[in-house]
């Protein structure tokens, strides 16, 4: 189930695994922002107050939360959700990310683990279900009600950063356990499109993949089509249901998205972020910048402290 934006998120009393998994990132994650830790793929994540949006490229994950609430807004779609869900993305997606609900007493307590698309590919030989490479194609990214199952999985992937001598050998099995539950979970679809060799999501996969390392050259949709092995329109059909954008938008996104990261990680002026993302014409990449995150180049650079 798609938890969309507006739906109500009251706070009932957290069963107990939901609160052992708050105090447990309280602990490892006593300040704000992330902490990777030693557990493979695992990741926590803490915010005392509510924040703007700021963009994000999401990788295959899995995300939950603990406490607090988080908007993630994809293209034209939002989703809103709480402890009580648990989001999945099954392929790279440049998306706005947003803590909704948080305090200094009651901070937002998140967690995330990458999905291993090897493993899955794994779980899906194994499960009874026969794989269907003709399955239509779904949005990557998707919001659902958390199960107990699901929960108390992950919550013994958190507790191994306990215990750091059982994490070699008991951190493997615990996380295809999750990728097992996710898999068999009402979003498990989402995750077999793109696992299955010769389906439509697994060919987009590969489309995205080359937009990503090209991200300077300019996209012909022949030769994305020819990649993929479809017609023009499949492609642009089915890219679009698993992304939720056509290729030229997926990236444009991914192009301003880096070229704002080159201008406040690595300081470079527009102009040369520009060029390096792909764009001929400074005006346009002005344009579209400031259409996608508010303001032009230079102000929006400003407002973060960078000169």
């Amino acid at each position: 189930m798609d938890i969309s934006i507006g739906t109500p998120l009251s706070q009932p009393d957290p069963p107990p695994s939901q609160a052992a998994l708050a105090d447990l990132i309280r602990r490892h994650c006593p300040e704000d922002g992330r902490v990777d830790t030693a557990v493979p793929g695992l990741a926590f994540f803490r915010g005392s107050s509510a924040q703007a949006p700021t963009c994000a490229m999401m990788s295959a994950t899995f995300a939950t939360m603990a406490q607090g609430a988080k908007r993630i807004e994809l293209a034209d779609r939002s989703y809103d959700y709480d402890a009580r869900h648990y989001l999945i993305s099954s392929v790279d997606l440049p998306m706005f990310a947003q803590v909704t609900r948080a305090s200094t007493r009651e901070p937002y307590l998140g967690i995330a683990v990458a999905l291993d698309a090897l493993v899955i590919g794994q779980l899906v030989n194994e499960i009874a279900e026969s794989p269907r490479r003709s399955m239509p194609s779904e949005l990557g990214l998707a919001v659902a009600d958390i199960t107990d199952a699901i929960r108390d999985t992950v919550l013994r992937l958190a507790r191994l950063v306990e215990s750091p001598q059982d994490i070699p050998v008991l951190a493997p099995i615990v996380t295809r356990e999750l990728h097992y539950r996710l898999l068999t979970g009402a979003l498990g679809a989402r995750l077999r499109q793109v696992a299955i060799q010769g389906s439509h999501g697994h060919q987009i996969v590969r489309v995205i993949s080359w937009i990503r390392t090209h991200i300077d050259r300019p996209l012909r949709i022949e030769e994305l089509a020819h990649l993929a092995s479809m017609s023009r329109s499949s492609l642009h059909h089915h890219f679009r249901a698993l992304t939720s954008m056509s290729p030229l938008q997926y990236q444009k996104q991914l192009r301003l998205q880096e070229a704002r990261r080159l201008m406040l990680v690595e300081r470079v002026d527009a102009g040369t972020a520009a060029h390096r993302v792909g764009y001929e014409s400074p005006s346009q990449f002005s344009r579209e910048y400031r259409r996608l995150f508010g303001a032009p180049p230079a102000r929006d650079v400003a407002a973060f402290g960078v000169n």
